[in-house]
């Protein structure tokens, strides 16, 4: 089972109205994804991971997928860097605008795997 929530226009350090934010859960991990900036060009990715009940899940590894939802373009897997406990960040060096799918591959032990998906828009 799959949830995503997302909304743009947090404040943050890019300029107001351009983060983008998205919270996806399945059944063993909670994910909090923070785009930044929500635009056409660089961005940083963020992901803090939780437990159910919302503690920090200090996963092994975290990699990051972007699909064109258009073109069905898919960019090489980004494998994130541990930032904290239990926060992940990746650099993605150039997005363009539309509609993507952003997929998290999340290794919580050698043998225990969650994947999730969400549509993200870039601006």
């Amino acid at each position: 089972m799959l949830c995503a929530v997302f909304w743009a226009g947090l404040a943050g350090p890019a300029a107001a109205g351009d983060d983008f934010f998205t919270h996806l859960h399945t059944e063993k991990a909670m994910a909090n994804v923070t785009v930044s900036p929500g635009r056409a060009g660089p961005v940083d990715i963020a992901v803090q991971l939780e437990t159910m009940d919302e503690k920090p899940l200090a996963a092994k590894a975290v990699s990051i997928t972007l699909t064109d939802m258009q073109t069905g373009k898919r960019l090489p897997p980004a494998q994130a860097t541990r930032n904290g406990e239990s926060g992940w960040r990746v650099s993605i060096p150039m997005l363009t605008a539309g509609n993507w799918m952003l997929g998290l591959g999340i290794s919580i032990t050698d043998t225990d795997r969650v994947s999730v998906e969400s549509p993200i828009p870039i601006k």
